[in-house]
């Protein structure tokens, strides 16, 4: 199984639909651009945000595992995929990437 890193690529906020939708947040979300986490094979790492690794998890493991080229060709580098939390008013995108490294077993 190889470890799997996963980037914070992109942070975006719908301050109009959190107004008319939302209720309010003091703190929704502990990502930053830059961010990363590595995990050893596909197990959720720490610090990561619950709904997101919902959203990610299917991804890494596919990865974790040796597969790739998710939809016939959508990445230009077939180990990896561009995936967005499921949060409709502060999507977060993030970049998951096979690493050549094994994961610890």
């Amino acid at each position: 199984m190889k470890k799997v890193k996963i980037t914070v690529k992109r942070m975006t906020r719908y301050d109009d639909l959190m107004q008319q939708y939302e209720n309010p947040i003091e703190h929704a979300c502990g990502m930053w651009e830059g961010r990363t986490f590595t995990c050893n094979g596909w197990a959720k790492p720490e610090g990561m945000c619950d709904s997101a690794w919902e959203t990610l998890s299917p991804f890494v493991m596919t990865l974790a595992h040796g597969g790739e080229n998710f939809y016939d060709g959508w990445m230009k580098d077939p180990r990896s995929a561009m995936i967005s939390c499921n949060d409709g008013f502060r999507p977060v995108s993030f970049y998951v990437e096979a690493l050549d490294e094994e994961a610890e077993t």
